[in-house]
């Protein structure tokens, strides 16, 4: 959406009468860009990343059929509806372009409230689906990405360190002995405990790639993209500090005054070999480390390689 919170229509259509049609009676209630043909409108969309796209069919160079399939085939835009524009009626063409992925058809010439009420429609399909699907990787407690997002999330960011030959790291974070703050603070300050750890994660990450997850109970994940040992060990050291911070009372604690945790680290750069569990498991087993030796402290994998 823009500034003015306008839902982002792309218009790809070759005839500029028809584009010029189109954004005048749209323009009020949408944010229109528009291209004129297929290879200039495939780029701007991944760019712009639009609500919607009204996708001419027969365009020189090309046409609307192919630059549906490529946008259904990149994970970036395949969520994104299409609407074609058509002036033609054949039925095998419609069963194309629905099979490649487009919600709807509009014919020409256009029929205005026809065009907007299906606009309107999908674009208000798309948002609600956004939302549940927004809803669906979200902690209903601490409202940070949940364990179901952290494992996509590892899962992809394995595969492009694969690929990259990059070092991928993991902190497995574990709120020290939470059982004595639950049982005699009760759950409902425990609640308020896990969504403060849950806020100040953020704070200690560097950039936009780190993710910060709610691993489970009182666990928490951070994953780290091209990211050796030193750089995990110093996100890990500012989750402690920050934490610190927060300096939540904890009197049942046998390492502090107030709230602390144990965070296990592990550094890969993956093989074909292993998946995504053997980074898992190695945090875990540092993680193990770390409250083995008295918690409150930082634990890095045995076996990970010098960075």
């Amino acid at each position: 959406m823009n500034q003015d919170n306008k839902p982002r229509i792309m218009i790809v259509e070759d005839i500029k009468a028809n584009v010029r049609f189109l954004e005048k009676h749209l323009s009020n209630e949408y944010e229109c860009l528009t291209a004129y043909d297929g290879e200039e409108a495939l780029p701007m969309i991944q760019a712009a990343l639009p609500d919607l796209v009204l996708l001419d069919i027969e365009m020189p160079k090309m046409d609307g059929f192919e630059v549906c399939r490529r946008l259904k085939s990149d994970e970036k835009t395949m969520s994104i509806p299409i609407i074609f524009l058509t002036s033609l009626s054949e039925m095998e063409d419609e069963t194309k372009g629905l099979e490649l992925g487009a919600v709807d058809y509009v014919t020409k010439p256009f029929r205005m409230p026809i065009v907007k009420a299906r606009i309107r429609n999908h674009i208000e399909l798309k948002r609600t689906r956004d939302l549940l699907e927004q809803q669906a990787f979200i902690d209903g407690l601490t409202k940070i990405p949940n364990r179901r997002r952290f494992d996509e999330v590892l899962e992809r960011e394995w595969e492009r360190a694969l690929r990259n030959q990059s070092k991928l790291s993991l902190i497995l974070i574990d709120i020290d002995y939470f059982k004595k703050f639950n049982d005699n603070y009760g759950h409902q300050n425990g609640d308020v405990c896990l969504q403060k750890v849950g806020q100040v994660l953020p704070k200690a990450m560097k950039r936009a790639t780190d993710f910060y997850a709610r691993y489970g109970g009182e666990e928490f994940a951070v994953i780290l993209p091209n990211t050796d040992t030193q750089g995990a060990l110093a996100i890990a050291d500012a989750v402690q500090e920050e934490l610190t911070h927060l300096h939540i009372p904890h009197e049942y604690s046998d390492t502090a005054p107030h709230v602390t945790c144990s965070q296990g680290v592990a550094t890969f750069v993956p093989s074909k070999a292993q998946r995504p569990k053997n980074l898992i498991e190695a945090a875990d087993q540092a993680l193990y480390s770390a409250k083995k030796n008295g918690r409150n402290s930082v634990s890095l994998y045995a076996s990970t390689s010098p960075s």
